[in-house]
């Protein structure tokens, strides 16, 4: 379970995300959409500890983040929109030193990263140095990375960025798997054609705040949109560009 409530960031007078609150229960993926700078990412910070909110509360399956960080980011696997690694490693390595974080080491870590190594494709590359892999293949070791230590939570930003069909395929599965064991997954994605396919329930932000939630049906009811796609929804609920403003700009 993820929970926030009134999750407020502040830069100087700025505000980056304005009082969200949202819980994603068990088994739910639950996919956040917006335009770029509407506050996405940086609720995914905050959620993950990175950030250190302005104000409000983050639970991860009833630990809050703020008392108890430790057991809270225990339970949450995260994975950024751009995947960082340490170069001077090789991938073997660096789930090594991932799982060593959550005081994980043994036979036990090794099998695992036989195992995530395997289901990713990896297992050519598990000695080689982190600074040969691809952007795609860097994406599926923190993909694999965020798994390591067996999350109740996942928190993903733009899971699909840098892989190939076959791989995003792949995370999809593994998604839906996940959730359906009982799991929780919050995403971001630009690609609505994935949302839609994938998400349980989707939310809608936009300047930082939360405009919108629910299921698809349940967002068509709340804009009063009849059978409209979620691109439609999007639009409506962020104020996308007209035909009418694209001619004016574009000429006739």
């Amino acid at each position: 379970m993820i929970r926030i409530e009134a999750l407020t960031k502040h830069y100087g007078k700025f505000v980056a995300v304005d009082r969200v609150t949202l819980e994603v229960p068990r088994g739910e993926l639950f996919g956040l959409l917006g335009p770029n700078g509407a506050g996405k990412t940086t609720t995914f910070r905050m959620i993950a500890g990175i950030l250190r909110p302005s104000d409000g509360r983050v639970w991860l399956g009833g630990d809050d983040l703020i008392a108890n960080p430790t057991a809270a980011k225990m339970r949450l696997g995260f994975i950024p929109d751009r995947p960082f690694v340490y170069d001077k490693l090789t991938g073997a390595e660096f789930l090594r030193f991932v799982a060593g974080l959550y005081g994980q080491d043994g036979a036990a870590v090794d099998r695992r990263i036989d195992e995530l190594l395997h289901l990713f494709e990896l297992t050519n590359w598990r000695d080689e140095l982190v600074e040969s892999y691809s952007h795609g293949m860097r994406q599926k070791l923190i993909i694999s990375s965020a798994l390591i230590h067996r999350p109740e939570c996942i928190v993903v930003d733009e899971p699909m960025v840098g892989l190939d069909p076959r791989a995003a395929r792949l995370l999809k599965d593994i998604f839906r798997h996940f959730v359906g064991r009982g799991g929780t997954v919050l995403m971001s994605t630009h690609t609505l054609e994935v949302a839609e396919a994938m998400c349980d329930r989707i939310g809608i932000i936009q300047n930082g705040k939360l405009v919108a939630h629910g299921t698809m049906a349940e967002l068509r009811e709340q804009t009063a949109a009849g059978d409209a796609s979620l691109e439609e929804l999007f639009l409506r609920l962020t104020g996308g560009t007209s035909v009418r403003e694209l001619a004016a700009v574009l000429g006739k």
